[in-house]
């Protein structure tokens, strides 16, 4: 059974940053910021990197100040449904991806707002982001050049081929050599 992960871990982790940043905590943080009576973002952001916070422990202070996005509060499943809402019948594709993922091995899935990515115990090795009417699957093969079902990937830089899912049956035996090469690759 793989491991599901939400945006909850990656706040987890700002706030440790955070505190290896300042040698204080988000409660600490959260009073200076309330006492100062920042009044907008960019506000804010000034103040902080006038005390040293910067990048990941910055972002945290302003969404605790003014809200977090919804998409950070959303359970793992919550951000894959709101993936497929619009096109119910993409969803079949992302799961038989899935299934054929974890005969890979050790699999962590995370969940993020327009894409999940598949997490070897090294790094990612691929990532499953729908379009309108397909699902676009993403692999960190390095040798492999596009030609066939392989396209030059438009998904993400480390993820140097793609192949275009439209059915459920697309998924196959050559889907998941491929993902099991990448697998390997990336553990």
């Amino acid at each position: 059974m793989p491991t599901i992960r939400d945006w909850q871990r990656s706040r987890e982790m700002w706030v440790r940053v955070l505190v290896r940043q300042t040698c204080e905590g988000l409660d600490t943080w959260n009073e200076r910021i309330r006492e100062a009576s920042v009044k907008d973002e960019r506000g804010l952001r000034l103040w902080l990197s006038a005390r040293g916070v910067t990048g990941y422990a910055q972002s945290l202070l302003v969404m605790e100040r003014f809200g977090y996005p919804d998409f950070i509060l959303a359970t793992a499943e919550e951000l894959i449904e709101r993936q497929y809402a619009a096109r119910p019948q993409l969803r079949p594709i992302y799961d038989a991806i899935i299934l054929a993922a974890e005969q890979c091995g050790e699999l962590i899935i995370q969940a993020r707002k327009t894409y999940v990515s598949l997490v070897a115990p090294r790094r990612t090795f691929a990532r499953i982001q729908p379009a309108k009417t397909r699902v676009d699957l993403g692999l960190r093969l390095e040798s492999c050049k596009p030609g066939g079902r392989l396209q030059l990937s438009r998904i993400h830089h480390t993820m140097r081929v793609q192949i275009a899912l439209t059915t459920r049956g697309d998924v196959d035996a050559v889907v998941q050599r491929w993902l099991e090469q990448a697998y390997l690759e990336n553990s």
